[in-house]
């Protein structure tokens, strides 16, 4: 009979961990289930993988959302917090998560608050949901802010969702095309140069450079991978540095039609986050702190920042949001006016919407422009090597001639 190694928490939160003698893995998370015991991680003992490090891993955001929306449905019909936190332990598939709500759970009845237990997993809260929640719980409207809150996360995962769709086409014809490319220089062209060098014909200048280029391709092939990884961990390990961050940021919002795609989710995302946030009741400097680090550019970043201490020393949103040169003439404007009727959070959901429609439609422009682009550099690839390849075979016939 097999050992499976368990480790979980029982009813009163405790950490549990051991060795179990079952016939199979359900049966040992059955037997653990009816000791009331909650399984964070179990399997098979010999099978482990001791020399692979815990990679920790994000709850997504979708789960997060449910779970927040349940979590203010549940409080507005008047459930006591703690035993909603039970409820939403208990039915919670993902192990991880359960077990966070869990800990959650725990340290409220320990005399903690909401948002105080919440910082403790930032892996699922992150400081813009904890900081929301702490205003909920301070103007006592706390299911109103998680209801906001999971309208917030959905229209956040569902443009992500947008943009990574649109992505997918043209990245999987362009990987498939390289792959195709790659392995015509690696196999079928040095079938040809094999032929051509028999039949002892000059070759033509096309011919002998892409001849040239396959027999790198296929002397080196181990090296250029090994050579496009590292450039890959390179530009990854530029990118978490202070300055490389923002150099690679402003390249891509430079370039002329990503970078007006990136700009416009970048803006959605600062208008909807604020929006959300002083809606709520958050402070406007803490508010414009969360929705920097939120930002996902370190340039955006940078001139929210730049706008927060010109609103601490006292001026308008307005005025700094014109200064930074980044958030276009519209969006000021509209904040302006937003400041003045003192509907900043409703004029800020507004620019949202409107922004998140014009991600929608360039998203839709952008694959309607990569279409033509891929067709004609595949084609163009293609016909040179196959003119290349069908260029020495007329001299070889006009010789034979």
């Amino acid at each position: 009979m097999p050992s499976f190694v368990w480790k979980g928490r029982n009813r009163t939160g405790e950490f549990m961990e051991g060795v179990l003698l079952a016939d199979t893995r359900d049966a040992a998370a059955a037997s653990l289930r009816r000791q009331q015991v909650q399984v964070i991680s179990l399997r098979e003992k010999g099978l482990e993988i001791p020399f692979l490090p815990k990679l920790p891993t994000r709850i997504n955001d979708k789960r997060v959302a449910i779970f927040t929306r349940q979590f203010s449905v549940m409080l507005d019909a008047g459930l006591p917090l703690v035993q909603c936190l039970e409820i939403l332990g208990e039915q919670q598939e993902h192990a991880r998560f359960a077990d966070i709500i869990n800990r959650v759970r725990i340290d409220i009845e320990g005399g903690a608050s909401l948002a105080d237990a919440l910082s403790k997993h930032p892996a699922a809260f992150s400081g813009l949901y904890v900081n929301m929640v702490a205003a909920g719980e301070a103007g006592g409207i706390l299911d109103i802010i998680l209801q906001r809150l999971s309208t917030y996360i959905e229209k956040t995962v569902k443009l992500k969702n947008q943009v990574k769709s649109a992505m997918i086409y043209p990245l999987m014809v362009i990987s498939v095309a390289v792959l195709v490319v790659w392995i015509i220089l690696w196999k079928v062209i040095p079938v040809f140069a094999q032929l051509f060098a028999g039949l002892g014909a000059e070759l033509p200048f096309l011919t002998r450079l892409v001849v040239a280029v396959s027999n790198f391709v296929a002397r080196y092939s181990f090296f250029i991978v090994i050579a496009i990884g590292l450039l890959i961990f390179a530009i990854r390990a530029y990118h978490k540095t202070y300055r490389g961050r923002r150099v690679l940021d402003g390249l891509l919002l430079r370039m002329p039609v990503i970078g007006m795609l990136l700009q416009k989710i970048a803006i959605a995302r600062f208008c909807r986050t604020l929006s959300t946030l002083t809606a709520s009741g958050v402070p406007i400097l803490d508010g414009l702190e969360i929705t920097a680090k939120t930002s996902g550019n370190a340039v955006i970043e940078d001139a929210v920042m730049a706008v927060r201490k010109s609103v601490e020393e006292g001026k308008t949103l307005s005025g700094p949001l014109r200064e930074t040169k980044v958030f276009p003439p519209m969006v000021v404007q509209m904040v302006n006016v937003g400041e003045q009727t003192g509907a900043l959070d409703q004029m800020l959901s507004k620019i949202a919407d409107f922004y998140e429609d014009e991600v929608d439609t360039a998203v839709a422009g952008l694959i309607k422009l990569l279409e033509p682009i891929m067709i004609v550099f595949l084609g163009g690839v293609i016909g040179v090597i196959v003119t290349a390849m069908y260029l020495p075979l007329y001299t070889i016939l006009g010789q034979l001639g």
